[in-house]
């Protein structure tokens, strides 16, 4: 898999634990280790977060900051050649690819970065 949506799908992950935590899904976080704050649970997802973006180009940050504000996700999966972003048939040239997930695909239609599930 491309390292660059690698990064990108952790982001997304990261980002989805924050919103949980803000909404209140969770008060507490507790292990045999620690215990913390959902409010310090939310600044080490932020820490992590900005370690990760580092790893992208300043336009990729952009795109994924612009996509994440608005939507759940910015990174989609391309099921049966249907982007899950907008439902858009992709090209079919991108699914013949030998690996897909090789590189960084954006939608045309939607712009929401895109991955194939194996």
């Amino acid at each position: 898999m491309h390292e660059q949506l690698e990064t990108l799908l952790e982001m997304q992950d990261l980002h989805m634990q924050r919103r949980a935590l803000e909404e209140g899904g969770v008060r507490d976080l507790e292990t045999g280790l620690f215990e913390m704050s959902a409010e310090q649970a939310i600044d080490a997802l932020d820490a992590k977060i900005t370690e990760l973006e580092l790893r992208l180009g300043k336009s990729i940050q952009e795109r994924f900051r612009s996509l994440i504000g608005t939507h759940r996700r910015a990174v989609v999966p391309v099921l049966a050649g249907v982007c899950y972003g907008c439902f858009v048939a992709v090209p079919t040239s991108w699914a013949a690819d030998a690996d897909p997930n090789d590189r960084l695909n954006v939608c045309q239609s939607c712009g929401h970065f895109q991955y194939y599930p194996t």
